[in-house]
């Protein structure tokens, strides 16, 4: 249910862009979603088909990319995805910790279509 909340503030955040931009059309808003929020595709695909009913959002798609969590080894400093359950570090074994990468959610873009 927390994916309402945030599409509906993705809908306002178009709906104002392409006000601002005097956009006869919003062509699509693409977002990037960490892994980690816990936000699933479909619904936030259901409720963006929902809210942009009777909106100049209409024909708008939604583009939802996902960013992979990334940790960070205590022992040898090594970036990586984690893969499965493991939190041990694929260079040296060690132990590791997030590196808040698959946190993120925000807009990447929002493509309009002017008259101009």
């Amino acid at each position: 249910m927390h994916e309402y909340s945030a599409v509906e503030q993705i809908v306002k955040i178009a709906l104002h862009t392409a006000a601002e931009h005097q956009a006869g059309k919003v062509i699509a808003v693409s977002i990037a979603i960490g892994e980690l929020t816990g936000f699933a595709e479909e619904s936030l695909q259901f409720y963006f088909d929902i809210m942009k009913k009777d909106t100049p959002l209409i024909d708008t798609v939604l583009n939802i990319r996902y960013i992979a969590p990334r940790l960070k080894c205590s022992r040898c400093g090594h970036v990586f995805e984690r893969e499965g359950r493991s939190f041990d570090c694929p260079e040296c074994g060690g132990k590791s910790a997030p590196t808040g990468t698959g946190t993120e959610f925000f807009i990447e873009n929002i493509e309009i279509e002017t008259d101009e």
